[in-house]
């Protein structure tokens, strides 16, 4: 009943925009034109006018023409400062607020110099925001300046530096708010709600965006699907550029990275074009399971083209296109760097590795209908092709947590239409919209038994697998049958001439979205009221109406904002390996696989709901800083997570009954006086999640609830700093420093002893040793295993090749995570976590090395963890695995700016 009642209203949405009729702007972009006259009226050439955002670092300048006309494009929404000047004229400036793709035209009249040409700018105003949802603006002048952790994932070293509220792991992969890939993309208005981290996906590259504006308040109406953290890109426009202007670059560091890259734009005031290219070859492309970087090497090219064309002053087109392939090794441990197959023969390294290739098309067409309406509509193609490739040898593919070789062929492709009609009349800002997008997923697995001991026919006297047999029947009389062995997996188990079992899955997710919202500004008040309701039909069916509020109050004699939102949303699924884990347990042959690890209950999901508080305030001090923080709440009945097959990357989503999520988030900023600019960003946030498992693979939904627990993306506390220094004399040489303090995320499979605690998960590996003290039982880790947790028991530390088997409670310690006393480990309140970090990052930049006008040469410098900090991201991760940060790595940079 549901698919064809979609199927009618996307027609009837696609119909509908087809009947408007009549370039601008677009969903995330304004447009700023005016005429500078003197006292008489007369207009006025070459004034240059600047337009600037001290918070973000947003800075523009053009220049009057003929006509006394400047124009500005492709704005982001934030408020602005408009400084004027001529030579013979006051100086002046004006503020204004680009909110809405509704051009805004602001004249401005100069009067004749006097004795004083200073401008006067009001302390502080123009450092907060009237808004009720809090976020963070950043900008193509702090993004070019950042010293960024990972090149492969850029856009999410970003995010996770200069947004509060994000806890960083490892590959890209960042926590926003206490959820695990509740993150969503919205580039030029398009949505992309998937994973884009390195493992799944290819980002955008940084090279293309202009500016960034990351929502980490409760959303507006317009945002759904994941909205844990919204992160809002502008890309760049050649749109203005009547010299073209461009740069080429080539960079060479540590690990043997290797990079280079252009990016080009030009055009005029009715068209333009942006395009970057660039292509990175390193040795160490994903974070490893060993400090010592082994099996890493990767390659990734990128190329971004945007494309603007205005037919005429009410209409135009703007078209997004970007091509990203990524190759890529699974790095190895010490554990998997020799494998040997059930005879004692060596058969590896393992030799895993994977190819990602993406393709995006989005065009747009936007109609002015008139000075007070804008209208959008659009449509987008995404495609993510992976491809994860086993050792030639499947034999070499068996691991400490990995039984078996798998390989994966799978695609996820989604298209869609989007419109929205922006109308700015008085005190009102209202936005219609409707989004109607369809997701084509498809997974081809591949898979087989490589542990000899997973499905032994036979057992010895101790109840140990033996190797060599086929059938119970044929055990012989010195050893017994095994009870638990399944004959569904014989035909696939490889050491006992066995087979490749494939997969197929499939599905079609189609989802569709409406919303109203208005922002209403009365005095020194604003307000956000909206309504959004969404559609999701995929292996389930929901439908959900999510009302969105917000208000805001400007204290102006003190610069203070006073704000707090509330809202509804509906979290869905994630797509990636979605159809595997709904319908695996279904099939006969990967319920035995997956029961080898645990209960395999098929169980469909149920798109979950959230009610999410923010309570927050922005203050201005001075001209100088400005302090922004919030309080948030949110509760999430059927929560989202993600759980692992073995060491590979075929990963799934998992549903839990609920989690709440409290914790706040801090922004100070300071614009730049004299040279100095600097922010710092700090949050805590707890991941609170509720048994029992309610969905995916090995869900068990009859079981009764259990006691919370904190997941793997909780984190007391983590701060970044980032301190940037322009030479006053010599304003293209620069300095940058990050400093990032992470308290640890938690490590769930940290062995400990508790015997005593109602909601502890040490009992495992709780034991009394032959002297009667408590002990740890580390039989379960191998040595190579204890050795990257750095355990280290009396005084002695675990290597790759020795260990221990147990140890007293007291005496096991580490350097690399934290393990709780005995009989204090908590699931709720004192987790194991991984112990406290600080790295440390720099960059330093000569911009105009040779002094040039028009063509510049410029160097740069990059070093990050700069004093080797031995440290990890994650300790046996469900979902990840085992990964450290990264070494120190430096990189020089030499560019021709043009």
């Amino acid at each position: 009943m549901c698919r064809p009642t979609l199927t009618r209203l996307s027609l009837l949405l696609f119909s509908l925009a087809l009947l408007v009729s009549g370039a601008l702007a677009q969903g995330t972009s304004g447009n700023l034109t005016g005429t500078v006259t003197d006292p008489s009226g007369a207009v006025i050439p070459d004034v240059v006018v600047q337009l600037v955002n001290p918070v973000s670092g947003y800075e523009r300048t053009a220049t009057t023409d003929a006509t006394g006309t400047y124009h500005f494009y492709n704005i982001p929404f934030a408020p602005y400062r408009i400084v004027l000047k001529k030579p013979g004229f006051n100086a002046s400036t004006r503020t204004v607020e680009i909110s809405s793709g509704v051009p805004v035209k602001v004249s401005i009249q100069l009067g004749i110099e006097t004795s004083s040409t200073s401008v006067t700018v009001e302390t502080g105003s123009d450092l907060v925001e009237n808004d009720p949802t809090a976020h963070t603006d950043i900008d193509r002048n702090i993004i070019n300046r950042l010293p960024l952790e990972s090149q492969s994932s850029s856009l999410s070293s970003l995010v996770t530096l200069s947004s509060p509220g994000v806890a960083a792991d490892s590959n890209g992969l960042f926590h926003g708010l206490g959820d695990h890939a509740e993150n969503s993309f919205s580039v030029d208005g398009q949505p992309i709600t998937d994973q884009q981290s390195k493992v799944f996906s290819n980002q955008l590259p940084t090279e293309a965006i202009q500016s960034l504006t990351v929502i980490s308040g409760a959303p507006t109406a317009e945002f759904g699907d994941k909205t844990s953290l919204i992160i809002v890109a502008t890309t760049r426009s050649g749109q203005g550029v009547t010299t073209p202007h461009g740069s080429i670059d080539a960079s060479y560091g540590t690990f043997g990275s290797v990079n280079g890259g252009g990016e080009l734009s030009y055009g005029g005031t009715r068209w333009g074009n942006f395009i970057a290219a660039s292509g990175l070859n390193t040795g160490r492309f994903l974070d490893g399971p060993e400090f010592t970087v082994i099996h890493s090497k990767g390659n990734q090219q990128n190329i971004f083209d945007r494309v603007d064309y205005s037919f005429s002053d009410t209409q135009s087109i703007h078209t997004n296109l970007q091509y990203t392939r990524s190759w890529f090794q699974t790095p190895n441990s010490f554990d998997t760097s020799a494998v040997y197959d059930q005879f004692g023969n060596p058969v590896g390294p393992a030799d895993q590795r994977s190819k990602i290739e993406t393709f995006n098309i989005a065009p747009t067409y936007t109609l002015l209908s008139s000075k007070n309406t804008i209208f959008n509509f659009g449509g987008f193609v995404r495609r993510d092709a992976f491809n994860y490739i086993p050792s030639n040898n499947p034999l070499a593919d068996l691991g400490p947590i990995q039984q078996e070789t798998v390989g994966q062929t799978r695609s996820l492709t989604n298209a869609g239409l989007r419109t929205d009609l922006s109308y700015i009349k008085g005190i009102h800002n209202v936005k219609i919209g409707a989004v109607y997008e369809q997701t084509f997923l498809r997974e081809n697995n591949r898979i087989g038994v490589v542990d000899s001991t997973l499905n032994s026919p036979c057992l010895d006297a101790n109840g140990n697998p033996v190797i060599g047999f086929t059938n119970p029947g044929l055990c012989p009389s010195t050893l017994q049958p095994n009870a638990a062995f399944n004959p569904i997996l014989l035909p696939y188990d490889l050491t006992r001439g066995g087979g490749i079992y494939s997969w197929f899955g499939r599905t079609d997710v189609k989802q569709l979205a409406m919303y109203v919202q208005d922002q209403i500004t009365t005095g020194n008040w604003v307000f956000n009221v909206g309504i959004r309701g969404d559609l999701y039909n995929g292996l389930a069916v929901q439908r959900q109406a999510q009302p969105r509020v917000g208000a805001s109050y400007t204290v102006k004699g003190t610069n203070t904002v006073l704000r707090a939102s509330y809202a509804r949303s509906m979290e869905t699924p994630f797509n990636e390996n979605l159809v595997l884990s709904v319908k695996g347990c279904t099939d006969p042959v990967l319920q035995a696989i997956f029961e080898t690890l645990g209960p395999c209950n098929p169980a469909p999901f149920n798109p979950g709901f959230r009610n999410e508080f923010h309570a927050g305030l922005q203050q201005a001090f001075g001209r100088h800083l400005v302090f922004s923080g919030d309080y948030i709440w949110k509760y999430t009945h059927n929560a989202y997570d993600f759980s692992v097959l073995g060491a590979t990357p075929i990963t799934f989503p998992i549903e839990w009954h609920n989690s709440k999520i409290p914790g706040f988030a801090l922004r100070v900023s300071v614009p730049e006086t004299h040279g100095v600019s600097a922010f710092v960003v700090m949050s805590s946030v707890a991941a609170r999640f509720f048994n029992p498992q309610i969905g995916g693979v090995g869900a068990t939904v009859s079981a009764p609830g259990g006691l919370p627990f904190r997941i793997d993306h909780d984190e007391r506390y983590n701060q970044t700093t980032h301190v940037q220094y322009t030479l006053p004399f010599r304003k293209s040489t620069w300095f940058g420093f990050n400093w990032r303090y992470d308290s640890g995320l938690v490590a769930g499979a940290v062995p400990c002893y508790n015997t005593i605690g109602a909601n502890t998960g040490c009992g495992p590996t709780s034991i009394t040793l032959a002297n009667g003290q408590p002990g740890i039982d580390l039989s379960g880790l191998t040595f190579d295993q204890q050795f990257q947790a750095g355990l280290t028991c009396d005084g002695v530390r675990a290597t790759p090749t020795s260990g221990f088997t147990q140890c007293d409670a007291t005496g096991l310690t580490s350097s690399l995570v934290k393990i709780p006393a005995p009989n204090t480990e908590d699931e709720d309140h004192n987790p194991p976590r991984i112990q406290p970090r600080n790295l440390f990052d720099i960059a330093l930049g000569e911009d105009n090395l040779l002094h040039g006008d028009k063509y510049k040469v410029g160097l740069r410098l990059t070093a990050t963890n700069i004093t080797n900090k031995y440290a990890l991201y994650n300790f046996l991760s469900t979902f990840s695995g085992t990964h450290y940060v990264s070494p120190r790595a430096v990189t020089g940079e030499v560019s021709f700016n043009f």
